[in-house]
């Protein structure tokens, strides 16, 4: 049964949706029609709860300690998807939260489709993105690229709406935040990590891990400089302070991860490594969408992920495995680069990856994407 499940998964997304998808609808038609039919799913609970019966019967676990977490599976779902709408202002969020709406679509439902799933990135501050075109696919090299702007409904009104629905929430997830770009004042940018975190810890919204982006290449105003090595080790030493600070309350610990851009010199990638280690990081993932001229408008940068960042996730990786191993640090590295099927997993691995995250394998290989994965990184069916 689960051979041809993964079967039929693997050929009527391949053979039949994605191209009447790809011929139908642009990559952002595609992803505003996936957020109804969310919206739809995640108020059937029966759904969701058939929806993962269907991948535990293809992805058996395959637990994996890391990050100072034990994973019921080695792939995780990167934040990006799972984050919700924007807003111009916290009153117009915490009113809908109030209200009842769904703000953060596939809250419920990719999780039971996906496993471990990433959650935001998140902000102090509610931001309603870039408008115009922001999504697009190139199917030539199975990448996608993106400049929604970080769009989300703000730390306060995602705390709130997580909240209310505690009991409900996946076994497994993590919370990705990240500083408001335009924000730079490390003391600024340490307040509002520490509020984003306290947003969701004070509510006992108490996710499996915390990750904090250093990098937002998907904005007009990426702060890179959260990247160099002094200002990485000021947001995370409060980070990793608050969460211990917290031990108690949830019951156990949650780990920090970060993650980073694919366009450091490998000098900045030992240096943050070393920081990592020193505060107490326990993950680091490598790494976040790669800035390039947006389709069109050479003016414009957009985020590439997918098959054109695997080379420079891979690069990346290899530079931070590299540090780890030279000085015995207690930092995992995770990979999120163009993992699509086993083979691209299988690079990450051979640099001793134990876990990866991925996104665009969604569009190029449909919801079901981490059980073919998981099936062929274990040599079943062919690739």
């Amino acid at each position: 049964m689960r051979r041809f499940l993964l079967w039929l998964n693997r050929a009527g997304y391949a053979g039949l949706l994605r191209p009447l998808i790809f011929r139908t609808s642009s990559a952002q038609q595609a992803h505003a029609h996936m957020l109804h039919l969310l919206r739809f799913a995640d108020g059937q609970p029966w759904l969701a709860g058939l929806l993962g019966a269907l991948r535990r019967a293809m992805m058996p676990p395959a637990p994996v300690a890391v990050g100072g977490v034990q994973l019921e599976h080695p792939l995780i779902l990167a934040a990006g998807l799972v984050k919700g709408e924007g807003f111009a202002d916290e009153a117009a969020a915490l009113d809908a939260v109030h209200t009842g709406r769904n703000i953060i679509p596939g809250w419920r439902t990719i999780p039971a489709l996906a496993g471990p799933v990433e959650f935001g990135s998140y902000t102090r501050w509610p931001r309603s993105g870039n408008p115009g075109t922001v999504l697009w696919r190139e199917p030539a090299t199975a990448s996608t690229q993106n400049r929604v702007g970080l769009r989300n409904p703000g730390v306060l009104a995602a705390a709130a709406f997580l909240a209310a629905r505690k009991r409900e929430l996946p076994a497994q997830y993590g919370i990705n935040i990240a500083v408001s770009p335009g924000v730079d004042d490390p003391d600024r940018q340490t307040e509002e990590v520490l509020t984003s975190l306290h947003a969701f810890l004070e509510r006992g919204v108490y996710p499996t891990w915390f990750t904090l982006n250093l990098s937002c290449p998907n904005t007009e105003d990426d702060p890179g400089g959260n990247q160099t090595a002094d200002l990485a080790e000021q947001l995370c030493s409060a980070a990793v302070a608050c969460l211990r600070e917290a031990e108690t309350a949830a019951g156990r610990t949650i780990p920090l991860w970060v993650k980073v851009g694919p366009d450091l010199s490998t000098a900045q990638y030992h240096a943050l490594l070393r920081v990592f280690a020193a505060v107490g990081v326990r993950a680091v993932i490598a790494t976040n969408t790669l800035g390039l001229p947006a389709p069109g408008d050479g003016a414009l940068m957009a985020g590439v992920g997918g098959g054109r960042l695997h080379a420079p996730a891979l690069a990346a990786v290899r530079a931070l495995v590299e540090e780890r191993t030279a000085g015995g640090w207690p930092v995992d590295v995770i990979a999120c680069g163009g993992v699509q099927d086993g083979a691209t997993y299988r690079d990450f691995a051979a640099l001793g990856v134990r876990a990866a995250q991925y996104w665009s394998a969604l569009v190029y290989r449909g919801p079901y994407a981490a059980a073919l994965i998981q099936a062929e990184m274990a040599g079943e069916h062919g690739e």
